[in-house]
C-alpha cells in the first residue's frame, strides 16, 4: 500500500492538466471577449484623438517659435518679430535650426520616423504583423512638428497616421493580441488619427481600409468606425464641429461643365504621378550629394529649403491659408502655376533632406493650384459656360491625390469632409475615377507603394522567411483537368463537370486557345430554363464561358494567391505568361502543400 505522502503515477499526468487548465489571463479575457475588440477600439481612437490635440499643439508651438506667425504662409514677407533684424531672411536660417533638433533626433531614436510615415504603416501591416516600435508615436510627432514649424513643406496626415498606428501597436502589444487583432488596431489608430486632426471621421475610416488593410471586411469597418467616431469626439471638442477648410459654396451651372471636369481629371492624374516621380527624383538627387552623417543632413539641406522659402514664402508649412486664398479666386493664372511649381519643389526637397512630414497636404496644395489656375483659364475662354474657379480648385484637391494614392474612394469622402461641399460631388467623383485611371495607366506604384519597392519591399509578397509565397505557381500548381471543347453541349458539359473534382472546368477553342472557365452553377442554371421559355439556353460549352481569373505559370505563389482567394470557385487555371495556353491548374489545397515542400525536400 502507498503511504499518504507517496506519489502516484498519474500524478504526473493530472499535474500538466492543471496548468494547462489555468485561467486566462484578464488581458485574454478582454481581447478574447466579444466586447473586447469594441474596448480596444474605443481605447484606441481616444489615444489618437488626443495625440492629435498634443500633434497639431506641437506645430502651432513651433510655427510660432521659428517664424512668430500662426501660419507663415499666409504672412507674405513679413519679419519674424523674433528677430526682427534679420526682416524675411530669417527663413534662411528657421530650416537649419529645425534640421539641427529633428535630425539627431530621429537618426538617434527613430529612423523610421523619417519621410512621409504611411509606407511604414502599410509595411507593418502588410508584412510585419502590425508591430510597430512604440517610440514612434514621440518621435514622430516631435520631428515632424520640428520639421513643419520650421518651414517644411510637408502636411500633417503623413506623421498623425504614423502616431496613431504606433500608439494601437502598443496597445496590441500590452494585450498581447494576435497579428490579426494587431494589424487592425494599427488601422484603427490611423482612422483615429485622419478623423481627429480634419474633423473627418468617414475619411478616416476609407483611408484606413483602403490605403492601410487594402481590404474590407464586417469587423474592420466596426472597429475602425468605433475608433474614428471616438477620436472625432474628442477632436470636436478641442477644434470645435467646422468643416476643416471654410470655402465658398460652388455649383455646378452647365452640363457642358462635366466635360472640362472629365478634362481636369486626365490632367490631374497625370500632375499627380508627375508629383510623385519628381518627388522621388530629388531624393535620389539628395542620396547622391548627401556624404555626411544622416543627422546633419536636414541641416545643411535646409539651406537649400531656406532659399526657396525665400523665393516663394507661400511654401513655408503646410499652406492651407494660401490654398484657400486660391480657391477663393485670389490668384491668376501664371502665379497659381507657380505655386504648383513650387509645391512640388519644396515638398520634395523637404522629404529628399531628410524631413519629416506627410504629402496628403501637399498634394491637395498642388490640386487646388492646378484646378484654380484650369479654372481661371477656362473661365477667360468661356466665360458664360466655365462657372466658379473654386469650383475647379476643389476638384482639382481631389483628382490630384486620388492620381498620386490611387485612392478613389478616399479622395471623394475627405475632400466633402473636408469642405463642405456636397454640391459638386458628381464632378468631383467623375474627375477622381479619371485621375485615378489615367494614374494606373501612367504608373504601376502609387506614391505610398514606390517609396516601398524603391527598398524591394513588395507589399504582396511574403513577408521575410516565411516559408509560403517565393515559389512560382508552376512549382504548385496541380495538373490541369481535361478541357472542354468550346462546341461541347451542355448536357455532355454537365455530365463532365459532374466527374471533376473542381466544380469547374475549363473551356478552349478549336485551336487550343484558353476562353474561359465554365461552372457546374452556370450549366445547371442554362439548362434548368424552360426551352419554351422567352430566353432560349445556350446550346455549347462555349457560349456559357467565363473569363474567371487566371494567373501565370511564371507568377510568384504570394501574388496570386491574392487572386486564388478572391476568386470564386476551387480553384484557377494556370497560362503561359502570354496568357493563351494552358499549363496547369492552382487550387487552395496546392497553395497549402507548398509549406510543406521544405519539409520533405
Amino acid at each position: 500500500m502507498s503511504g499518504a505522502g507517496a506519489s502516484h503515477p498519474a500524478d504526473s499526468v493530472l499535474e500538466p492538466l492543471a496548468v494547462e487548465a489555468r485561467p486566462p489571463s484578464p488581458l485574454a479575457r478582454v481581447h478574447n471577449a466579444p466586447w473586447g475588440l469594441v474596448a480596444l477600439a474605443v481605447t484606441v481612437g481616444a489615444g489618437a484623438g488626443l495625440g492629435s490635440i498634443a500633434f497639431r499643439w506641437l506645430i502651432v508651438t513651433f510655427t510660432h517659435v521659428f517664424s512668430g506667425h500662426g501660419d507663415y504662409a499666409g504672412a507674405g514677407r513679413s519679419a519674424n518679430p523674433h528677430v526682427p533684424w534679420l526682416g524675411p531672411f530669417f527663413v534662411l536660417l528657421a530650416p537649419v535650426v529645425g534640421g539641427l533638433l529633428y535630425g539627431p533626433l530621429v537618426d538617434r531614436f527613430a529612423k523610421e520616423a523619417r519621410g512621409h510615415g504611411v509606407p511604414e504603416v502599410m509595411l507593418a501591416v502588410a508584412q510585419r504583423g502590425g508591430r510597430i516600435n512604440p517610440q514612434v508615436s514621440v518621435v514622430k510627432a516631435l520631428a515632424s512638428a520640428l520639421c513643419i514649424g520650421s518651414g517644411g513643406s510637408v502636411g500633417r496626415e503623413g506623421p498623425i497616421v504614423q502616431i496613431g498606428s504606433a500608439l494601437g501597436s502598443t496597445l496590441g502589444r500590452v494585450v498581447k493580441v494576435s497579428e490579426d487583432r494587431m494589424r487592425l488596431l494599427v488601422a484603427c489608430g490611423a482612422a483615429g488619427g485622419i478623423a481627429a486632426t480634419f474633423n473627418a471621421p468617414l475619411a478616416g475610416v476609407f483611408f484606413s481600409m483602403e490605403l492601410i488593410l487594402g481590404a474590407f471586411s464586417v469587423e474592420a469597418f466596426g472597429a475602425t468606425v468605433l475608433s474614428s467616431v471616438t477620436a472625432s469626439v474628442i477632436g470636436r471638442a478641442a477644434f470645435g464641429d467646422t468643416a476643416f477648410l471654410a470655402l465658398p459654396p460652388f455649383h455646378v451651372e452647365h452640363l457642358g461643365q462635366y466635360g472640362l471636369f472629365a478634362v481636369l481629371g486626365v490632367v490631374a492624374g497625370t500632375v499627380g504621378v508627375g508629383f510623385t516621380r519628381i518627388l522621388y527624383w530629388i531624393e535620389d538627387a539628395c542620396d547622391w550629394a548627401w556624404r555626411g552623417p544622416e543627422w546633419l543632413r536636414p541641416a545643411v539641406g535646409g539651406l537649400l529649403l531656406g532659399l526657396v522659402l525665400l523665393v516663394l514664402p507661400e511654401m513655408y508649412g503646410v499652406g492651407y491659408p494660401v490654398l484657400e486664398k486660391a480657391a477663393h479666386g485670389e490668384y491668376v493664372a501664371g502665379f497659381l502655376l507657380l505655386l504648383l511649381a513650387g509645391k512640388i519643389l519644396a515638398t520634395s526637397l523637404t522629404i529628399g533632406i531628410g524631413g519629416s512630414g506627410g504629402v496628403f497636404a501637399p498634394s491637395l496644395f498642388i490640386g487646388a493650384m492646378l484646378g484654380a489656375a484650369y479654372g481661371a483659364t477656362t473661365h477667360q475662354l468661356m466665360p458664360s459656360a466655365a462657372g466658379a474657379v473654386g469650383a475647379y480648385a476643389l476638384v482639382g484637391m481631389g483628382a490630384v491625390f486620388a492620381g498620386a494614392s490611387r485612392a478613389p474612394i478616399t479622395a471623394v469622402v475627405i475632400l466633402f469632409e473636408l469642405t463642405g461641399q456636397y454640391s459638386i460631388i458628381l464632378p468631383l467623383m467623375l474627375a477622381i475615377v479619371l485621375a485615378t485611371l489615367t494614374s494606373r495607366l501612367l504608373s504601376h506604384d502609387t506614391i505610398y507603394t514606390l517609396k516601398l519597392r524603391r527598398r524591394g519591399i513588395d507589399l504582396n509578397a511574403p513577408a521575410p522567411g516565411s516559408k509560403l509565397g517565393t515559389q512560382a505557381v508552376e512549382s504548385v500548381m496541380e495538373g490541369l483537368p481535361t478541357p472542354l471543347a468550346a462546341a461541347t453541349t451542355l448536357p455532355e458539359a454537365g455530365d463532365l463537370l459532374r466527374l471533376s473534382d473542381h466544380g469547374a472546368l475549363p473551356v478552349v477553342d478549336a485551336e487550343g486557345r484558353y476562353l474561359g472557365t465554365l461552372t457546374a452553377r452556370a450549366v445547371a442554371e442554362a439548362l434548368a430554363e424552360r426551352p419554351d421559355g422567352d430566353i432560349e439556353p445556350p446550346a455549347l460549352a462555349g457560349d456559357l464561358a467565363e473569363s474567371a481569373p487566371s494567373v501565370t505559370a511564371d507568377m510568384p505563389l504570394s501574388t496570386a494567391l491574392h487572386v486564388l482567394v478572391a476568386a470564386p470557385g476551387t480553384g484557377l487555371p494556370v497560362l503561359d505568361p502570354d496568357k493563351n495556353r494552358l499549363l496547369g491548374w492552382l487550387t487552395h489545397q496546392s497553395a497549402l502543400r507548398a509549406l510543406h515542400a521544405p519539409a520533405i525536400a
